[in-house]
């Protein structure tokens, strides 16, 4: 049998499962490019090239590795044709369907195929879209954490498809997990050589970066990726569930995987976490909700942002359907944690700067919360959160910040817009015990930026929302309040909390 083609992997395609054959010839192309189109946090420029580089090590003379200006640069020294599989973003899939001699085969790394959500959606008809019922069929359809007869037939474990309830607990009173420390990989030769790169190139000007450097805190192989999965399955998973939505000051990882960036590099292909932590559960490691809780994120909503960021088509993100038009500040755009006094969103724009990640409900209701109360454009917010997070790609950050987090769509991924005050913050988090604002004040010079900026968000919008029925109670208590005109004249200028 003749030898598989080269296969062409991006640099977020460098696990086993994209290639067809143990010993196929691979082309991985370090690309100068990429780096100054965005600024990007300098741990995630270092992230994606320790990543590339040791993949390429790895493979030794299996890989033809090319370091180039551009991707069209690297090819022109390419002889014969090319496989690839479909990439992650619209751009670079325009790019590799308009070449010459590259095969375009389907999209891996998720769990379903594009072609079974289509095939789902038309079925809704004019229903719209939910996150739930895709999440359901795709149970189903893996069969994961089913009962019953086999290949997906017979119902949920424990009888009910969603746990979601029993996972929204506050942090424990104490304020803190008695977990250990997260497991962190340790840099080697090539780390140090991506560093000195990355320094080099700053020193000469060619590119800038936002964040700070600091050890690598993320798996850049697949051996680290597997070692980090079973330390979250082994100390972590059983107390997710319960603490998933909760957020400590002095713990930014809590009970959370930190496995969304190796995942999205393509070192670990979700349906092993989702039989990893499944398997914890059927051995009584670990309890249903938080299996459950786990797997909702993997082949529920993590696969349905990637589907629906090509199902809605590249008009989606520039949807504004709250007309949100303001520019990010610099102090954000910055990083700048310390111009903040707000702890709530310093202590996360911290763990941003230093780090590049934190979970999802910072992500949603510190930072993306904040944006969607200022009025920040969508689109800018969006750019910020991929540029910024180790995590962060076209396809996550599209849904993920244009729909859910600022409601920028209108209501094509959620039924009502994630915005809160501070008693949310403050149910939810250490947050609010030292700091300058109070959380339920709306008006004075300790009033909660959240809490005002919840009022000043529904009094800005409140046409446009008229229509929503999960937000008519809110919107019939505008009405009540005496003080609104001077919560919205303090918080239209209102320049940093």
């Amino acid at each position: 049998m003749a030898d598989p083609q080269r296969r062409w992997c991006f640099a977020d395609q460098l696990g086993p499962h994209f290639l067809d054959a143990k010993d196929q010839p691979v082309l991985l192309i370090e690309a100068r490019a990429v780096l100054r189109r965005r600024r990007f946090h300098r741990q995630k420029a270092h992230l994606v090239l320790s990543a590339l580089r040791h993949r390429a090590a790895e493979l030794g003379d299996q890989a033809l590795f090319v370091k180039a200006d551009t991707y069209g640069e690297a090819l022109a020294r390419v002889k014969g044709p090319l496989t690839v599989c479909g990439p992650t973003s619209r751009a670079a899939d325009d790019f590799v369907r308009k070449l010459d001699g590259v095969t375009v085969l389907p999209s891996r790394g998720f769990v379903t195929s594009r072609d079974h959500f289509e095939g789902w959606a038309a079925e809704r008809g004019d229903r719209p879209l939910l996150m739930e019922s895709f999440y359901r069929g795709a149970r189903r359809l893996t069969g994961a954490l089913m009962e019953g007869d086999g290949d997906g037939g017979g119902g949920p474990a424990g009888g009910r498809w969603n746990l979601d309830k029993e996972n929204r607990e506050p942090p424990p009173a104490d304020d803190e997990l008695p977990l250990p420390t997260p497991y962190r990989p340790r840099e080697d030769d090539i780390d140090e050589e991506v560093r000195a790169d990355l320094d080099a190139a700053e020193r000469r000007g060619e590119l800038s970066f936002v964040g700070r450097d600091g050890p690598r805190r993320f798996p850049a192989t697949r051996a680290e990726a597997l070692r980090a999965l079973r330390d979250f399955v082994r100390h972590r998973l059983a107390t997710f569930g319960p603490y998933e939505d909760a957020m400590l000051a002095d713990d930014p990882v809590m009970s959370h995987s930190m496995l969304s960036a190796a995942m999205n590099l393509g070192l670990l292909d979700p349906m092993e976490c989702v039989r990893a932590a499944e398997s914890a559960w059927r051995k009584g490691e670990v309890p249903l909700r938080s299996a459950e809780g786990y797997i909702r994120q993997l082949i529920g909503w993590r696969e349905y942002m990637w589907h629906t960021y090509w199902h809605f088509g590249p008009s989606y993100t520039r949807r504004n359907a709250l007309k949100a038009r303001r520019r990010l500040p610099e102090w954000f755009a910055e990083l700048d944690a310390d111009a903040v006094q707000a702890n709530c969103l310093s202590t996360v724009l911290r763990s941003v700067r230093d780090r590049g990640w934190t979970h999802h409900i910072p992500r949603l209701m510190v930072l993306g919360n904040y944006g969607l109360q200022r009025g920040w454009h969508p689109a800018a917010l969006g750019d910020w959160f991929h540029r910024c997070f180790v995590d962060g790609y076209d396809w996550v950050m599209a849904t993920n910040v244009i729909g859910m987090s600022q409601y920028a769509d209108g209501g094509l991924i959620t039924t009502k817009p994630y915005a809160a005050g501070g008693s949310y913050i403050n149910r939810m988090s250490d947050f609010c015990h030292d700091c300058v604002y109070r959380p339920t004040s709306r008006s004075g010079d300790d009033a909660c930026p959240y809490t005002a900026g919840y009022w000043w968000f529904l009094a800005r919008n409140e046409q446009r929302l008229t229509g929503n029925w999960r937000l008519a109670p809110q919107l019939r208590n505008l009405r009540r309040i005496d003080d609104l005109d001077e919560i919205v004249a303090r918080e239209r200028e209102r320049d940093r909390p």
